[in-house]
């Protein structure tokens, strides 16, 4: 049934004579449902990588996997796990509750001794060597049992949450910073490392430990700790940003042979919101201090392609390009193919900035309890019919392509093709139909959001 056709033509006739537009939520409840189902019956040991084939022969995350294997790393098992959750509270479809709890357990199966993940769980041999805060790894799997345990009484998921928080107070190092990986590896690794949001997603897994958990000690020397590190880790003027990792000399460092030592806008964007962030939680007006400095900074040294260098030279501010090993590129062009479309060597974070300045702006103006109020502040029923008007366009197309099975299906998806060890990749593509947990996740929020909207709609009424 081709539903964009059907709901286009009705979808303002819904609102104006109905105004919680009853028939397209109920619908999305519909597509929800089968979209819930048919994905956890995807799932493999409970848990998830980023994409499937239809007939299900072929698991992609990190590279081809196998079905005893499942991806921690997002968009994997733990914000699989988070979809799941955020459908039942919606819902209360208890298949998206049980799918929540089997994404659970998988995790809790696959924690390692020192209370972490690496970005992948095998079950046929749990590894036992390290913790991985790259990527949003340990600390989305984190996030998503704390969530569950506020929802749910399971002993092995708040002893497995209780594990976590003590793993992530012992990790900290000295210096309020996390390492890239834990343990010591005596080598990058250890350094203080902020490259792909990696303190910025430890500071979020403390502050959310705090909200819900209460006034702990730990966790408050630990906030502060990270605090300290924030602050002196900036680097001085003129160049008021962030490296991406810093050695124990406290020195912006070399991560892989492609990453020098250098300012980066992105860490520095990055660090802005998580200084707004902490200061929302806390009130301390200290925290906003470093933020003038970092912005205009980062207004100084926008190419004139309209991005930014990743890496910026310390000094010079001229962008940075390194091929493999530590081989300088004076372009972008000048690169290898692996490393130019491999490697993002320029960003784009021209919205991010802008929407940074605006909460900066917005804190000095309203303090940060005004400030929450804004960011928390429940929509009026004009806001949610202006809202929900938006949603619906994107609720009548994810309807749409939604096959009869309840799968989302990508269509001649484009991605590049694994190589074999040992071998370069030099621009080689494949083209072919996958199911994609980012999917999974995007259109299950959409649904939820315009679900729960149309819910306040009615009880307005």
């Amino acid at each position: 049934m081709n539903f964009r056709k059907l709901y286009f033509l009705v979808a303002l006739a819904i609102f104006a004579v109905c105004a919680n537009g009853e028939n397209l939520k109920e619908d999305a409840k519909t597509s929800l449902k089968k979209g819930v189902s048919f994905f956890y019956s995807i799932n493999s040991h409970g848990g998830y990588v980023y994409y499937v084939t239809p007939d299900l022969k072929i698991r992609w995350g990190e590279g081809i996997k196998d079905e005893n294997t499942i991806e921690v790393q997002p968009p994997g098992t733990p914000s699989v796990g988070q979809a799941f959750l955020r459908a039942y509270q919606v819902s209360k479809d208890e298949t998206a509750l049980k799918a929540a709890k089997d994404a659970a357990t998988a995790l809790v199966r696959g924690q390692n001794k020192f209370g972490g993940w690496e970005h992948t769980v095998n079950f046929n041999k749990i590894s036992h060597e390290k913790v991985s805060f790259d990527d949003n790894q340990c600390q989305s799997a984190i996030s998503f049992l704390m969530a569950l345990d506020q929802e749910i009484e399971d002993e092995s998921i708040s002893g497995a949450t209780k594990k976590a928080l003590d793993l992530m107070l012992t990790a900290q190092l000295d210096n309020g910073a996390w390492p890239h990986i834990y343990p010591e590896q005596g080598n990058y690794h250890d350094y203080a490392t902020y490259n792909d949001g990696g303190i910025n997603d430890c500071v979020r897994v403390m502050l959310e430990a705090h909200n819900y958990y209460g006034n702990s000690k730990e966790i408050e020397k630990s906030l502060k700790k990270a605090i300290r590190f924030i602050y002196i880790s900036q680097l001085p003027p003129p160049q008021s940003g962030w490296a991406q990792q810093y050695n124990e000399f406290l020195q912006p460092a070399w991560a892989r042979t492609f990453e020098p030592p250098s300012v980066c806008p992105l860490v520095t964007v990055l660090n802005i919101n998580t200084l707004i962030d902490l200061y929302l939680v806390l009130g301390d007006d200290k925290l906003l201090e470093p933020i003038p400095d970092a912005i205009r900074w980062l207004k100084d040294i926008k190419m004139e392609n309209g991005k930014w260098a990743r890496f910026v030279e310390l000094g010079t501010n001229k962008a940075l390009y390194y091929d493999r090993p530590r081989i300088r590129c004076e372009t972008l062009e000048d690169l290898h193919p692996e490393r130019r479309t491999g490697y993002r060597y320029q960003v784009d974070i021209a919205d991010q900035l802008q929407e940074s300045e605006l909460r900066y702006k917005k804190a000095l103006e309203l303090g940060h309890k005004g400030l929450w109020d804004d960011e928390h502040s429940v929509l009026n029923k004009e806001q949610i019919m202006k809202r929900l008007e938006v949603l619906s366009e994107q609720v009548i197309k994810i309807m749409d392509s939604q096959e009869p099975s309840g799968a989302w299906i990508t269509k001649n998806d484009r991605f590049k093709k694994q190589m074999p060890k040992g071998i370069r990749w030099n621009g080689q593509y494949e083209v072919m139909d996958r199911i994609s947990s980012e999917v999974f996740n995007e259109n299950v929020a959409i649904l939820c959001e315009y679900i729960e909207l149309s819910n306040r709609i009615e009880n307005k009424n």
